[in-house]
């Protein structure tokens, strides 16, 4: 397998499995013990941290998507467009002028355990206002679920064909989204808002949000977050719209979310044990369709005279003739 072309590059990809970079930084912080560890970064002080900047061993974000079925020519191009020289007369994006900021106007009366929990907002996505649709800027995708599109009455029909899986939902597991759709999402008031068309990738599996607005969300709409204030602000026609949430319905959510997770984990576990149960269970005595005989019978020769030959099973009270 070392030396065969590298599977998880695809496109552009020209080297081998063994000379992979990535997998070997994923493999560099496994299986060293705490002092291999030591030995690695050079610590010789016993008790005394290390001052350097820590080393980064794993990244845990949602990643994926269109971007791993880019042909060679697609990725020269993406290259080129982020490679490119500035050019003389820069051009700006719409909503680029308003400035957003964050002050003690936003700090609300209490503050609890600021970046523990979730941005979650509530925005209109088509005609209906959802409630639980999580901001996440570790997500490279914007992801909707099954169950949403039927509470918004769209007909899987719709779906156009995704370009990829992804993964980060579980660790080493990549997820293939069911397909894509664009929906009209908007944020803010009657007095103040915007509007603006995501791209989602449809996946199949169940979640405790309607739906998660990633990275593509944000540079959209121009959002910035804060996870203290759990406020969410953008440039919008009337000035600058602001989406909050409450730390209330953000523990709400955030518990929701850990009992769904340990409810999959046990569910997963009971799985396996069942699997090993069965494997470690005898075989069955009778094969699928056989029938086991009642109590109380009794076998007699069909030919009183052949006494080894052929027997007919009957009941214990009847007369065996």
């Amino acid at each position: 397998m070392l030396k065969e072309p590298c599977p998880y590059h695809k496109g552009g990809a020209n080297h081998k499995l063994e000379d992979c970079r990535m997998l070997k930084r994923y493999f560099d912080g496994l299986g060293l013990k705490d002092d291999q560890k030591k030995e690695k970064s050079g610590d010789k002080g016993g008790d005394k941290e290390d001052e350097g900047f820590p080393a980064v061993h794993d990244c845990y974000m949602i990643y994926g998507g269109p971007s791993t079925q880019l042909t060679t020519r697609q990725h020269k191009r993406k290259r080129r467009e982020v490679f490119a020289a500035r050019m003389a007369v820069p051009q700006y994006l719409n909503w680029s002028s308003t400035p957003i900021t964050f002050n003690r106007d936003d700090h609300l009366d209490r503050v609890v355990a600021p970046g523990v929990y979730p941005l979650v907002v509530d925005p209109i996505i088509v005609n209906t206002r959802l409630s639980k649709v999580l901001m996440d800027g570790d997500s490279s995708l914007n992801i909707i679920y099954l169950e949403t599109l039927d509470l918004l009455s769209i007909e899987r029909a719709q779906l156009q064909p995704s370009a990829g899986g992804f993964h980060g939902v579980v660790l080493g597991k990549k997820a293939l989204p069911v397909g894509r759709i664009d929906l009209l999402v908007c944020l803010g008031t009657t007095t103040n808002f915007r509007k603006e068309v995501l791209t989602f990738e449809v996946v199949g599996f169940r979640g405790t949000y309607h739906a998660i607005i990633g990275l593509p969300g944000y540079a959209k709409f121009m959002a910035i977050p804060n996870y203290t204030y759990l406020k969410l602000k953008m440039p919008g026609p009337k000035g600058v719209i602001t989406v909050s949430s409450s730390y209330e319905h953000a523990y709400e959510c955030d518990v929701e979310c850990i009992e769904y997770g340990e409810a999959i984990e046990n569910s997963a576990e009971l799985a396996l044990k069942l699997e090993a149960l069965a494997a470690e269970a005898p075989e069955p005595k009778h094969h699928a369709g056989s029938f086991e005989p009642a109590e109380g019978t009794k076998k007699i020769p069909l030919d009183p005279k052949d006494t080894d030959g052929k027997a007919q099973t009957i009941s214990a009270d009847l007369d065996p003739k």
